[in-house]
């Protein structure tokens, strides 16, 4: 799918007025005829709605994630309805995990905050169009990427269980927001609704760079105890290459030097399909379900 958007370019739009304007435009239930009359003529497949909330399901996914580790699971129950979240026995769900490091500690309860708002902003301007969240899987779905990106090796993978493993899921997930939000952009039709997204793509670009960054910091630390972190993170990066269509990057690049911004050619981040989003999350090629969403994600794009 692909869209040649000539539109003007849009004038600055800060998180409220795209909220208000989101509405406006008919992402309300009546503007798309879910609810009698109409408001705004609409095609009768809008892909912005359908882009829109392809971003939500995995915007549950990250919010879940950091949301879980902080302690603050519950909040997020409260939106998108009671679909199941599944996280580790070991967890305390009100408490959350147990930092030792109050860096990563400050970044995991900055994210948990953004992601957060991530979905409630997407929910709430997508208003009765919006996606319920689906099942959502981050206990078992975890062990079967450790053991997919080691062969094997890692058993058990639990990224609740200490501040580096932490570090080690959030990477999982923090380069495949950023990509699937450039991937996704030439599909948006609407200049408001593009506008809005590039500003949450801003800031999951900003999660990823500091992800990289402390994980990048923890190299010798974690060399000392006989866990090379920069081998573990490059073979997260290669079975996301792997399906996601070979666009990813470790901790350093074939010269030694540290990458701490994934790109391509001209320094231009990477963009992928929403199909090879889906490879990555379901932690299978052309799967339509399964790994972090064992039911598949919930609505058109899935």
């Amino acid at each position: 799918m692909t869209h040649d958007d000539t539109a003007a370019a849009p004038a600055p739009l800060n998180r409220r007025a795209a909220l208000g304007t989101l509405g406006k435009f008919g992402l309300g239930a009546a503007a798309f005829g879910l609810a009698g009359g109409s408001v705004l003529a609409a095609p009768a497949k809008n892909i912005d709605v359908d882009v829109l909330n392809f971003a939500l399901n995995l915007e549950y996914l990250e919010a879940a994630f950091y949301l879980a580790a902080v302690g603050r699971i519950n909040e997020l129950r409260a939106i998108g309805g009671g679909a199941e979240i599944r996280l580790p026995a070991s967890l305390d769900r009100t408490r959350g995990m147990q930092f030792r490091d109050s860096n990563v500690q400050a970044l995991a309860r900055s994210i948990a905050e953004d992601e957060f708002q991530h979905v409630k902003f997407l929910y709430g301007a997508l208003g009765k169009a919006a996606a319920p969240r689906p099942v959502l899987d981050l206990s078992g779905a975890f062990d079967a990427a450790g053991q997919a990106a080691s062969g094997g090796a890692i058993k058990g993978f639990n990224p609740y269980a200490n501040d580096l493993f932490f570090l080690h899921g959030a990477f999982i997930f923090e380069d495949v927001g950023v990509t699937a939000y450039t991937g996704a952009a030439p599909l948006i039709t609407n200049p408001a609704y593009l506008q809005a997204a590039a500003g949450i793509l801003a800031v999951e670009a900003y999660h990823g760079g500091a992800v990289r960054s402390m994980l990048y910091g923890q190299r010798q630390v974690s060399a000392a105890a006989g866990l090379y972190v920069g081998q573990v993170v490059q073979a997260i990066s290669n079975l996301r290459g792997k399906v996601g269509g070979g666009k990813d990057a470790g901790l350093s690049d074939a010269r030694g030097n540290a990458v701490f911004a994934p790109a391509g050619a001209g320094a231009v981040g990477y963009g992928r399909s929403t199909r090879e989003v889906l490879n990555i999350v379901y932690l299978a090629p052309g799967a339509r379900r399964g790994g972090f969403y064992p039911n598949g994600l919930n609505g058109s794009i899935k």
